[in-house]
């Protein structure tokens, strides 16, 4: 603040030089024009029994009465009917042509007299009129009276020493009262730093706000509020890491015990091949399921990436839904499930999605990969793309002929290493939570209800297929595709 104050300090004495100016100026004006005035009268009143240059000359006296300035070097001068010099100052200059003679109307300008700088008066005057205000003459002779600039340039300096002078005082005084008020106003703002700084690295905890100044209590608020949710986000990765840690033990220990058993059978000689067939295919199972939890722990991971969510794209939903089907086939062939799409076909799409291609393919591959692991031998999966052109929504579905969902743990399959109890069906338990994190970032709407197929009016279907389970995933669609 200090600076604006030295930068306007020079402004203020420029502006107080020009006002200064104009006050002195205006009552020394105001005399040297009654000067001008009572001379015109004086020359328009004359009269002599002869015509001439002596009819309109001062007497000796007034001319010495109007030069009488003890300051100012004083001049006049009284020009004819036709321009010639009556009386006074030939040196002083007329005024300029493009002034138009109105009898009787004073005016003032700036001139010089050989080096001298003055302030001239005049006014024209109508001889014919003794009294201003009366018929207009149609010839007038020229008045003027002159000054020059001592008095007004003294009186400039008196203003200006007067307003600048204490300014001196004002000036550093006020510099001082600033640098205290910032001071004493910056103090709680360096007593929050020292807490905050202070603070160690593992305290979220949130800032108090009945300790930091007004101006600042929206910043504190907004920093608690971050506080507040990367405490969560912290807690939710802590806890995240511990199932996944407890969840990995299973496989692995898995592993271990089988490979103890094999090696003692071995050692003792009993190992049959038939003995070790079993303990191998029990190891290369809990191999398959420790390498599924790490593909779906790094699944997790890259969904809950926002970073990568934010990198979006126009995307062709029913392109990569056929392609994330013809990888499952094989699968579903061997478990004898009949696996097919149902919807738009690529080339007849005309809505586009906004989103990341990994993260799509990601979610589509979980819902196929749940619903096959759930539908028993000769069910049916459905994976369907249906577009509304009209209210710009691609809709996404992937429905199934399993057990289906009880309606009281729809909301709790979508939990990380949540399972159901009986179902008999071993798994992470991360695919739906991975769908959930991926349909929040593309700011989409998860439902999940149960698709009734083929239900017999007494309960199960005559086939023994359950009541399934349909996920329904509405997007909002971008731009049409070109032609």
């Amino acid at each position: 603040m200090l600076a604006p104050l030295l930068l306007i300090w020079p402004i203020s004495v420029a502006l107080t030089w020009l006002v200064a100016q104009g006050i002195a100026s205006r009552p020394y004006d105001r005399e040297l024009g009654e000067m001008a005035r009572s001379l015109g009268l004086q020359v328009a009143a004359a009269e002599a029994p002869t015509r001439g240059r002596d009819r309109y000359a001062l007497a000796p006296e007034a001319a010495a009465l109007l030069r009488a300035d003890a300051s100012d070097t004083v001049f006049y001068q009284v020009l004819g009917l036709r321009g010639e010099l009556l009386s006074g100052d030939a040196t002083l200059p007329i005024p300029a042509e493009d002034v138009p003679p109105v009898p009787w109307e004073l005016h003032f300008r700036d001139d010089e007299v050989g080096a001298d700088a003055v302030r001239v008066a005049y006014l024209w005057v109508a001889p014919e009129t003794s009294v201003p205000g009366q018929a207009v003459a149609t010839k007038t002779m020229l008045v003027q009276v002159a000054e020059t600039l001592g008095k007004r340039a003294r009186l400039t300096n008196e203003i200006i020493k007067g307003v600048i002078l204490p300014q001196f005082v004002i000036l550093p005084l006020a510099v001082l009262l600033v640098w205290l008020a910032l001071a004493r106003g910056i103090a709680p703002l360096n007593e929050l730093q020292r807490r905050i700084r202070s603070r160690d690295s593992s305290d979220l905890s949130p800032i108090d706000e009945q300790r930091v100044p007004d101006e600042v209590a929206p910043l504190v608020q907004a920093i608690n509020d971050l506080l507040a949710r990367l405490d969560s986000s912290m807690s939710r990765q802590k806890h995240f890491l511990a199932d996944a840690a407890h969840q990995l033990k299973t496989p692995l220990a898995g592993l271990r015990t089988q490979a103890e058993l094999i090696q003692r059978e071995i050692d003792a000689g009993r190992a049959s091949p038939e003995e070790m067939k079993r303990s191998l295919a029990q190891i290369a199972r809990a191999s398959e399921r420790a390498a599924h939890m790490v593909n779906q722990l790094l699944s997790m991971a890259r969904a809950e990436d926002a970073e990568q969510g934010m990198q979006r794209e126009p995307l062709n939903l029913a392109e990569i839904a056929i392609d994330t089907v013809r990888d499952f086939v094989p699968r579903a062939l061997e478990r004898r499930i009949d696996l097919g799409y149902d919807g738009v076909l690529p080339d007849g799409s005309r809505l586009r999605v906004q989103g990341q291609p990994v993260l799509l393919g990601e979610l589509i591959r979980n819902l196929v990969d749940n619903a096959l692991l759930y539908t028993p031998a000769g069910g049916v999966v459905t994976v369907r793309v249906v577009e509304d052109p009209f209210g710009q929504v691609v809709v996404l579905q992937v429905e199934d002929t399993g057990p289906g969902i009880a309606p009281g743990e729809r909301e709790k399959v979508f939990q990380p290493f949540y399972r159901s109890l009986g179902s008999g069906v071993e798994g992470s338990g991360l695919g739906l939570a991975i769908v959930r994190e991926i349909v929040q970032q593309h700011d989409a709407e998860l439902t999940l209800d149960d698709t009734r197929v083929r239900r017999a009016a007494g309960g199960e279907s005559p086939d023994g297929q359950g009541p399934g389970a349909r996920f329904t995933i509405r997007f909002a669609a971008g731009m049409p595709a070109a032609e």
